[in-house]
């Protein structure tokens, strides 16, 4: 289990024609993750990663900041599906003495919900804080280009 902060992260939409299996060519917009340092790199990015990909007419449709704290990573290449994951944890307020939540989306690889989930904990044993998973939901991002 590998995980990588996400502070410089985009998440870019890629519109391009894509061979499908028949052999026909179809126009599809895809959501990928983009480590970079601003929207005009991520926007680069993307274009240079894709075009062995891409024929026809390309454009990148949408970039925006990637809302997740950190990506786990597996190392099962079965695992090409990910999920956001949103996580409550549970601090004392030293101040008041009461319990506080504090909401973290993370990006989680894996093969189903609850392999997502194993992942998270898995990755989540190096930490002492508690936690409760609030939502795991399947994203339609195909994958991620870091540096």
């Amino acid at each position: 289990m590998t995980t990588v902060k996400t502070s410089d992260f985009f998440i870019c939409t890629y519109a391009y024609e894509k061979r499908q299996e028949d052999g026909n060519v179809k126009r599809v917009k895809e959501q990928y993750v983009v480590d970079a340092l601003s929207f005009t790199e991520a926007e680069a990015r993307i274009i240079e990663s894709m075009h062995p990909y891409a024929s026809g007419e390309n454009q990148v449709v949408d970039i925006s900041r990637a809302p997740f704290s950190e990506i786990f990573f597996t190392d099962d290449e079965e695992a090409d599906t990910y999920y956001k994951l949103k996580a409550n944890f549970i601090s004392l307020d030293e101040k008041t003495g009461k319990e506080k939540k504090e909401s973290h989306c993370y990006l989680v690889q894996g093969t189903s919900t609850q392999n997502a989930q194993h992942n998270f904990d898995a990755g989540m044993k190096k930490t002492m804080m508690d936690y409760s998973v609030g939502a795991i939901i399947e994203t339609k991002i195909m994958d991620i280009f870091l540096h």
